[in-house]
């Protein structure tokens, strides 16, 4: 178990450590040794204020914006959520400075875009230096997995059967395009346009391309971005973090009222406009970019470490098969499904609870107060509920006319092991831009 979770996590300050899949053409290392050192902004990779902060092992400040402030004051508890943190408090970096706390990038974006909600600061002492570890959701399909099948009992026979039809008709319809992935991820080069309207098609089947597809993409933009604006966040040790929400807002209409990655499909032509209408000098190398680093991605995410990327097919496997080819996207598969069931508000801390006390007992052990979003560094960090310790206060805050924050009331509240309520997206399979 300990091995699944360390599989998830990413330290970005030594070499790429996974296990990976047989024959592919570019090892995790590869692309990292890449990025790092062919894109403008690969070195903030391993050298981010947010990654400096954590190995300092000083006081951190970290924003996070509610809607519920009365109720954390009248409670005193505060609750975490689940998704790309796992459970942990959503948060992003502010940097102590003579005119108070700046925001990040990307908490000054969400004060912006969310100006109902209160930004409140915590202030996290940590026990030692923290271990720069980020938890990369695109890696977690063996574990959704696993959980899966641990409380199987838990869903009805039909249910069960249900389930497994879900997965099977959307591995069935995928298959041909999965195949075709895996080949590039080997070395046999198919053209990126068809590449590209071939993954659009697919993501309706396997809703977890349309995250794959956005990340590639989002890592695209953040690493190769050289307009001012990004190279003014860089000066501060930051990755441009608007370069990605620009980009799904403009990809699908409704993106502003419900952000789910699994609308996220757009085809060859439209990918063009979308980049043209962000960086234009991006767009020659987008697409072929999606195709070389979707591929690999999607071979070491999907597979499990043990098979030879060359000799999978998912064209005429069945189930069992693939269970064991390919967990990670199986759990990723199963975890997206699954939470469409009428019953499943109901046994939804069943399964993400369990999740959430692995995360806990594995940041614990490893020195983790502050997890962090580790497909980049870019700025996404949460506050781990149960580390023992470090110490946490909060304050409510107040924005000044240069976007400095200063706290104004101590919050009186205490992290307690529970997840927020339960919550899925309704089931959409469109709503993409033209």
């Amino acid at each position: 178990m300990r091995d699944e979770w360390e599989h998830a996590h990413t330290d970005y300050t030594v070499p790429a450590q996974r296990q990976t899949p047989a024959s592919l053409a570019e090892s995790e290392g590869d692309w990292r040794h890449h990025l790092e050192h062919s894109t403008p902004n690969g070195w903030l990779i391993r050298h981010s204020a947010m990654t400096e902060a954590l190995l300092s092992g000083k006081r951190l400040y970290l924003l996070h914006t509610t809607k519920d402030i009365d109720a954390i004051r009248t409670s005193r508890q505060l609750h975490v959520s689940t998704g790309c943190l796992v459970g942990a408090l959503y948060c992003s970096p502010l940097t102590s400075e003579r005119q108070g706390l700046r925001p990040h990038n990307l908490g000054a974006y969400l004060m912006e875009t969310k100006p109902s909600t209160q930004p409140l600061i915590f202030e996290i002492t940590p026990d030692a230096p923290i271990q720069p570890k980020g938890i990369d959701y695109l890696h977690l399909g063996a574990i959704h997995l696993r959980t899966y099948q641990r409380y199987q009992s838990y869903l009805t026979p039909a249910e069960n059967e249900q389930l497994d039809r879900a997965v099977l008709a959307g591995l069935r319809t995928a298959a041909a395009f999965l195949d075709t992935a895996l080949a590039n991820a080997v070395g046999h080069t198919t053209p990126a346009p068809a590449f590209i309207d071939q993954l659009a098609d697919a993501v309706t089947a396997v809703p977890f391309l349309g995250y794959l597809y956005f990340e590639v993409l989002s890592e695209y933009l953040m690493l190769h971005s050289a307009t001012p604006e990004t190279k003014t966040y860089a000066q501060a040790g930051e990755l441009n973090n608007r370069l990605y929400k620009r980009l799904a807002f403009a990809a699908v209409d409704s993106m502003g009222r419900l952000f789910d990655l699994a609308r996220f499909n757009p085809r060859h032509h439209r990918l063009v406009q979308l980049i043209e209408g962000i960086e234009p000098t991006l767009c020659p190398g987008a697409a072929e970019y999606v195709r070389r680093r979707l591929s690999n991605l999607l071979a070491r995410t999907a597979l499990h470490p043990s098979q030879d990327a060359a000799s999978v097919t998912f064209q005429g496997a069945d189930l069992g098969t693939l269970q064991k080819a390919a967990p990670g996207l199986i759990g990723q598969m199963v975890f997206r499904e699954i939470r469409y069931m009428d019953r499943y508000r109901h046994l939804y801390h069943c399964f993400e609870k369990s999740k959430a006390l692995e995360a806990w007992d594995y940041w614990n052990r490893e020195g983790i107060p502050t997890p962090f979003n580790g497909i980049l560094p870019k700025g996404e960090i949460g506050i781990n509920p149960v580390y023992p310790r470090a110490s946490v206060r909060a304050w409510a805050a107040e924005k000044d006319e240069k976007g400095h924050l200063h706290p104004t009331q101590e919050v009186l509240a205490d992290f307690t092991p529970h997840l927020a309520s339960w919550w899925a997206p309704p089931r959409q399979r469109n709503g993409v831009a033209p």
